[in-house]
């Protein structure tokens, strides 16, 4: 049994390609393999097999279950989550968001938490729709200065807000970021009072945002749906149909609010 190649598809680095195929190999049993099948299956000396498998270990992608048995390692489920949790949370977004465009002739973000910061990984916006606040999809963001960063940050634990605040220092960007603990705690138990929360102009001069969570179905927040606007044309008269389209958006991934 070996493992098929296409070389017009192959990496450019030989290592990436010997643990992608060891990956390939490992995959293919249900059971812990050997360090001598692994190695013949992919193709790979038992020496550099062992050596790429090793480090795999240290990294969680292979586990060990015993001298010179391998299986895949729990970090490709946890990575595979992530994955999967945010393409279908962009699909069953995506629209929402343009109807929401639509009504509000704004641009719309959706975002996830990524560590210390939000990632803007889709929009909805017209070009034709004169001057608009356009974030790039990709872009980041602190969490304490977006909408969307406060959310998250609004269902961590005190301690868990505290550390955040060690490890970021707080930095602000402009006159009107928030850079203090105290200041900011009082800014998240309004957003969990309101159900949604605001960025006025702390992150960019001139632009403010607001943004209702998305939860999955077990209830986590797992993104966040916003509108960012230019400061003299954000609407507050918009705010329940950006809270109804996050909610709208939450029951498509199969959330049921608690009664």
């Amino acid at each position: 049994m070996k493992i098929e190649t296409v070389p017009e598809q192959k990496t450019t680095i030989q290592v990436i390609e010997r643990m992608v195929a060891l990956l390939d190999a490992l995959a293919k049993y249900p059971d812990p393999v050997s360090l001598k099948e692994l190695s013949k299956v992919s193709g790979l000396h038992p020496s550099t097999a062992h050596r790429i498998l090793n480090d795999m270990v240290l990294t969680r992608f292979v586990d060990r279950i015993e001298p010179g048995t391998y299986r895949l390692g729990m970090r490709l489920l946890e990575l595979g989550n992530i994955v999967k949790s945010r393409l279908s949370v962009r699909e069953a977004a995506l629209d929402f968001m343009r109807a929401l465009h639509k009504k509000t002739q704004q641009t719309i973000n959706l975002s996830v938490r990524q560590g210390d910061e939000i990632v803007y990984i889709d929009r909805a916006f017209s070009e034709r729709s004169g001057m608009q606040v356009v974030r790039a999809i990709g872009g980041r963001g602190p969490l304490h200065l977006t909408s969307t960063g406060k959310l998250f940050l609004s269902v961590d634990e005190p301690k868990a807000i505290r550390a955040y605040a060690t490890r970021t220092g707080l930095a602000g960007h402009n006159k009107n970021s928030i850079t203090d603990l105290a200041t900011l705690e009082r800014e998240l138990s309004l957003v969990r009072a309101r159900g949604y929360a605001r960025d006025n102009e702390e992150l960019e001069l001139g632009v403010r945002c607001m943004a209702a969570g998305i939860r999955d179905d077990s209830g986590k927040l797992i993104a966040g749906l916003s509108i960012s606007a230019p400061a003299d044309r954000l609407q507050d008269a918009w705010l329940d149909d950006l809270v109804a389209t996050a909610n709208q958006i939450s029951a498509t991934l199969g959330y049921m609010p608690a009664e």
